[in-house]
């Protein structure tokens, strides 16, 4: 045979192994039973689970030595060591890249201060709530502005620090506050330093944020006591998981409401400011609904 002969039917057998190949996977990609393996599925196998984490105390940040830790990260070790995941991965990152980070397969979840809203439920599905919590501002000392909620911010055209992306900047839009009167920027850290540095007049923030950033510098600013709010301003904190990561979701659920409550729930949070008070029965189905 010669060797054009030879290499013409090899490439032939070639082929039809190719297509016989393509399709064999066709058809067990078709099968009935024949499935992808979910997050969930991954995780308990290789007992990892990546989660990002917004920067800002006390619902996560990063201790002197490097250690991830705050409400959200202490909350996702025991959830997920219930669920025989051993190695939570936090990852921090900006607050604004953590849908598109999650969307995207950087992290399996997302977590740290991050309110349950009916916009964000058409991104990411959330488990239900883990605490509810209210807003304030954090001043230059004495307020001088007296101020005491959104609309004396929008009364006295104040210039007010908030985090891009976050309820806030709705929240005080509805009060009246102006789109010139706001400066966005990526964390609690710019909001400190902005205030600190009288290039605004408040920055806003949950209360306990607002508290741990006053303790940064009491001596030149601080957090305002009795902050004015409408109460459906209350913010609903919750893990947020990819919208097809049902079974995770629903996982992670069933642990939370087995252990919410509890002493050692209590204990855990106790750290970060959080107590009984922040305890609450709202579902993220609810929340979602607008309810």
């Amino acid at each position: 045979m010669k060797a054009s002969q030879f290499n013409a039917q090899f490439s032939q057998l070639s082929g039809f192994l190719i297509a016989c190949s393509v399709a064999a996977t066709g058809f067990f990609a078709l099968t009935p039973g024949a499935s992808a393996e979910t997050t969930l599925q991954r995780i308990q196998r290789t007992g990892e689970v990546r989660i990002g984490y917004a920067n800002e105390a006390p619902f996560a940040y990063t201790t002197p030595d490097g250690k991830v830790t705050g409400e959200s990260p202490e909350i996702a070790k025991k959830v997920f060591a219930k669920l025989g995941v051993k190695k939570v991965d936090g990852v921090l990152t900006e607050w604004g890249s953590l849908i598109p980070g999650l969307k995207a397969g950087r992290f399996d979840v997302i977590a740290a201060g991050m309110y349950i809203t009916p916009e964000r439920c058409q991104q990411v599905a959330f488990a239900d709530p883990q605490y509810q919590i209210q807003d304030t501002l954090l001043v230059q000392k004495g307020n001088p502005k007296n101020l005491h909620s959104y609309s004396d911010v929008a009364k006295a055209d104040a210039k007010l620090a908030v985090m891009s992306g976050t309820a806030e900047v709705g929240y005080s839009q509805q009060d009246g506050v102006k789109t010139d009167q706001l400066q966005q920027v990526p964390d609690t850290t710019a909001q400190l330093q902005a205030v600190r540095e009288r290039r605004v007049d408040a920055a806003v923030g949950t209360a306990l944020t607002m508290k741990a950033l006053a303790k940064k510098d009491p001596s030149q600013v601080e957090a305002v006591e009795g902050f004015k709010d409408d109460p459906k301003h209350t913010g609903y904190g919750a893990l947020a998981f990819r919208q097809e990561d049902t079974d995770l979701r629903e996982a992670v659920d069933k642990v939370l409401h087995s252990w919410l409550g509890t002493p050692d729930h209590l204990q855990t949070v106790a750290p970060f400011g959080f107590d009984k008070s922040n305890l609450t029965n709202k579902t993220a189905a609810e929340i979602c609904s607008g309810k």
